[in-house]
């Protein structure tokens, strides 16, 4: 992970809202796919969650440091095993892609949690905030795989205005400041667009969170 990050000049979708095309190099690419393959095998391995209200989601996902459910974190799963921990290389991404969004380092509550989700071609994300957190450090999203097209909206609700951004393998999203409690999803994923040397049918995205909880 010492690779320089490289790629087109940052984006800004909306004050605080940066995104990082083409950030991660093909071999950190390739290491992260092969990390999320381990990362899933266990002990929770990948699941779709049940919404409280009933659904299933269609993403499946692994949690590290903290496990995530509907809506809340806890260091175990539900069976009671630990949760894999956070990987110190990937609060090191995190921090790097906060230093270049914002020109400024990361000096907040550090990252201690990672969502690893899965979307095959029919897996769809809806608009949601991302309010499961004490801390209100910037969310840092990475992308490898399929594009998608990523949503993101205002903080008051799930309509419009919002902005749809493309996000390829590669890239970094980094949202915090005024747009931290931004509505934002993935109402499509583009299937067949990752590059096919990479080995992965499907996209993966990596969401690197700081909880702000200290236990």
């Amino acid at each position: 992970m010492d690779d320089a990050l490289f790629g087109s000049p940052p984006v800004t979708v909306a004050p605080g809202a940066v995104h990082l095309p083409g950030r991660l190099p093909f071999e950190t690419q390739l290491d992260l796919v092969r990390r999320c393959r381990e990362w899933a095998r266990g002990p929770a391995g990948m699941r779709r969650h049940r919404m409280p209200r009933g659904g299933l989601m269609s993403v499946e996902m692994v949690s590290l440091g903290r496990h995530w459910r509907p809506y809340s974190y806890s260091r175990t799963l539900p069976d009671g095993t630990p949760v894999r921990p956070f990987p110190e290389l990937l609060g090191a991404l995190a921090a790097r892609a906060v230093r270049e969004a914002y020109g400024a380092p990361h000096e907040g509550d550090p990252y201690d949690v990672a969502l690893v989700n899965f979307y095959d071609a029919d897996a769809r994300m809806g608009m949601h905030q991302d309010r499961d957190e004490r801390s209100r450090a910037p969310v840092v999203s990475l992308s490898l795989g399929d594009t998608c097209v990523f949503r993101f909206g205002n903080t008051e609700n799930r309509n419009r205005p919002y902005t749809d951004v493309e996000l390829r393998g590669g890239d970094l999203f980094v949202f915090g400041g005024p747009s931290r409690m931004a509505y934002h999803g993935v109402p499509r994923v583009r299937p067949g667009t990752a590059d096919p040397a990479l080995g992965l049918v499907g996209r993966l995205n990596i969401t690197l969170r700081a909880s702000g909880v200290v236990d």
